[in-house]
This record gives C-alpha cells, structure tokens and sequence, in this order.
C-alpha cells in the first residue's frame, strides 16, 4: 500500500488536511477567525480534501493488489484473522484512525453547516451581490436574528428547498446573471406564521402606539416641525375570535386574500374577505377582468405584506435620511443649512462610493468655506460631522454597482413613500353591493 503513489498521495493530503482542519476549528471556537472567505476555504474545502485523501488510500492499495496480482492467480479478498497478533494489531490501528477520520468529517460537516447558516456567510460571501441587503440588515432592528432564522426556517424540506435555491444562485452568481437590485418581495420565502411568529406573538400586539414625526425646513435654522400621532395598532385573539386597529388583517378573526398582478406586489386590484361567521366579500378596482386575475399571483395575507422590510430598511428619500439623522443627532441642527445641504449632496448621482465620499466632503466643506468661514474656524468639528453624517447615509443606503438608490425598495408600512395602504385603502375596491374598501385616516392613527 505505501509504495503506490496514489496512496501516499492520499495520507499525505489527508495528515495535511487533517492537521489543518484541527487547527482553524481550535483558532475558531476561541473567536480568533472571523474571515468569511477563510471560512469557505476551511470547513468547506479543506474537508473535501480531506475526505479525498481517505479516498485515494484504498484505491492505491487496489490498484496495488492489483499489480502484484498481475499474470498470477486470480486477485481475491485478504483473509481476516484476529487471533493472529499482526493482524489483530492492523485491525485495531485501522478502527482507531477510522473513528478519528469520522470524527473529523462529523466536525467539518457540522461546522460548514453552521458557517453556511452565519449571517456573515449569506452577506459577506457574495460581497457585491449582497452587500446592500447586509448592510441594510446590519443597521436593521432585527441584526441580532440570523438570516436563516427568516429565510429558511426550521425543518427538513426547507433546509433542502434552500440548498437547491442557494445552488441556483450560485451559479446566478458566477455568470453574472443575478438581479440588480436584488428583486423583492422575496415570493418563496416561508409563511410570516412560521418566521415572524415565533417571536411576536399575534394575539400580544394590542393598543395603541404613540409616533412622532420630526422634519426639518431647508431654512438657516433648519427649523424644526414635529407631527404626533396615536397609531392604533390594535390587535386580535384567536381565543375571543375579536381583532381591531390596524392588525385587524392578521387573520386572528379574518381571513384575507388578494391578487396582485405585478411583481412587487404594489398593484391589488382584488381582494376577498372571509370572517369567522364564514361570511365572504370580494372587493375588485372596475375594469379588472378575470383573465387579468388569473394571471396574477394570488395570496393569503400575512406580516410580510406591510412589513416587508423588516430586516432590510433602507430610506425612502434623502430628506427622510438627513431628517432622521438630525432628530437621533448624527447631523448637528446648529449648522446654517445644514439640512439642505445634505439632501443636496446625497440626491447627487456619484459613480462609486469612494467617488461619493470624496464629492460629499468637498461639496460641504467649499459650501462653508464660502459663506461662513468664521464658522468653520470655530466649529470644525461641527462640520466634520456632518460630512461623516452625510458620508455614512449614502453608504447605508445607495450602492451604484448593485443599482440600488434611495427609493429602490418601496416599504409598505405606511402611506407615504410608497402606495403601501392604499394599495387597497384607495375607495376604488368595491363589492358588487356597493361596500368600498375605504380610505378613511382615522381607520388607522389620529393626527394630535
């Protein structure tokens, strides 16, 4: 066996490996590894070098045997006898290395599974592809809940469903082929039932929650306008079969359906209502066919259809980034135009971000230079924090080579920015006896 190359080949490759492997997986319980990239190259390369060299063993001894064998008796199977001490010896050598070499093969599967499910795996990996969605994650409410959690659930037919769609886009990847921007909604992710509601409990979402609204003018003072309102969020219980406020719709005591007829699902011209009495309404925009139905995606409603960035947000506009940003102090208010001269430079069209960085600074920092320089010897540091201010908005939310730009991912919660609400809420749905869908504000807050 050790004089044919193919098997020296195979325990050299395997020792090496293996000595590796154990290596790194030490280096990575105590944290001293966080490299996406290395991650790939040690439990998920590195292990199938490893099972290769285990391979190459048995087949040099093959061909081996087969040599010897060579014009000579038939090749037959070696006889096994434990009571001989040669071979009780090589028996208990070959069990030992064989729970071993399990061993690490059980460990490098586990732990490439594990890094395949790490958020730094599903955002790092494909830097480019997913660096938007990362990014927007990472400075997400939900940056503590791992991708899988959401993405694939729990589950066997899941985990499988989401290795064949990882593989997919793999390839997706290497040819270039992806999406740009990363097209959403997401139209096989798993039922909000099964991934939102694991953590927030349907029937504990009750009452009503106080918003505040904080905008500022484009004036010298950046003058502040504040708008509070008394969002009736509301909520249900399966057990009383009641829902009021705004989750009404999460089908505690409805049943809702719609049909969208684009792929953002921003287009609703149908809706059907089922209550618990199993009473049933459908409300249609005129004009819509049945033809035009039947070709659109029909859907159960859930948490996804409002909140449907929930991990992911980016901002709507330059205003609503520089005004949240001022109200949390990222951006100083006692800047002269500090406000309009932000938007400005984040509503510019920069080829890259580098580009954008270096723009932003010179755009500012001329603009104060020019018309309030004793302002600027004073409170530099005001000044370089809006440039850092600024510099981070763009980064959190504009990413050229992905074409991702403020506005690119409507966010339904809401009316605002995006038709949201009123995608239904429009006084165009009607029941053929007449019922409206009606947009009524005070269905949903109360302006104080």
């Amino acid at each position: 066996m050790k004089r044919h190359p193919l098997s020296i080949a195979g325990i050299a490759l395997t020792t090496l490996t293996a000595l590796l492997f154990v290596f790194v997986f030490l280096l990575d319980m105590f944290g001293l590894h966080t490299n996406p990239y290395l991650g790939i190259v040690f439990f998920l390369i590195l292990p199938a070098f490893f099972v290769l060299g285990l391979l190459l063993i048995p087949l040099g001894m093959f061909f081996a045997r087969r040599r010897r064998a060579k014009g000579q008796e038939p090749l037959q199977w070696p006889r096994l006898d434990l009571n001989d001490a040669k071979q009780r010896r090589g028996v208990l050598i070959v069990a030992s290395l064989t729970m071993v070499n399990v061993l690490i093969v059980s460990l490098a599967a586990f732990r490439g599974l594990e890094f395949m499910d790490s958020p730094q795996f599903c955002g790092q990996v494909c830097h480019t592809v997913m660096e938007p969605e990362f990014v927007a994650y990472q400075n997400g409410p939900h940056s503590r809940v791992r991708c899988v959690d959401c993405h694939i659930g729990s589950g066997a037919s899941w985990f499988v469903k989401s290795k064949l769609d990882g593989t997919r886009q793999v390839v997706a990847v290497l040819r270039g082929t992806y999406s740009r921007p990363i097209a959403s909604p997401v139209h096989n992710l798993r039922p909000a039932r099964d991934t939102c509601e694991t953590c927030h409990w349907p029937e504990k979402f009750h009452g009503d929650k106080l918003e505040v609204i904080r905008e500022y003018a484009n004036d010298e003072k950046n003058t502040e306008s504040v708008t509070r309102l008394a969002v009736h969020v509301g909520g249900g219980s399966e057990r009383l079969g009641v829902a009021s406020g705004i989750h009404w719709h999460m089908n505690v005591a409805n049943e809702i359906e719609y049909v969208a007829t684009d792929a953002k699902r921003q287009v609703i011209p149908y809706v059907r209502l089922k209550d618990r009495q199993g009473n049933v309404r459908e409300f249609r925009i005129a004009g819509v066919t049945d033809d035009q139905l039947a070709r659109g995606e029909r859907r159960r409603m859930d948490c996804m259809d409002c909140h449907n960035r929930p991990s992911h947000p980016f901002s709507a506009s330059p205003e609503r980034a520089v005004d949240s940003a001022i109200a949390r102090g990222e951006i100083p208010r006692t800047l002269p135009f500090a406000r309009r001269q932000a938007v400005e430079t984040l509503k510019i069209d920069y080829p890259s971000r580098p580009a954008a960085e270096a723009e932003i600074a010179r755009r500012l920092r001329e603009f104060y230079g020019q018309n309030y320089a004793p302002l600027v010897e004073a409170r530099g540091s005001e000044l370089d924090q809006l440039v850092r201010a600024a510099q981070r908005l763009y980064g959190r939310n504009v990413f050229p080579v992905m074409k991702v730009t403020w506005g690119a991912h409507e966010n339904n919660l809401g009316h605002t920015d995006a038709p949201g609400c009123f995608r239904c809420h429009d006084d165009q749905h009607k029941t053929a006896d007449g019922r409206l869908i009606k947009q009524d504000c005070d269905l949903c807050h109360d302006i104080q």
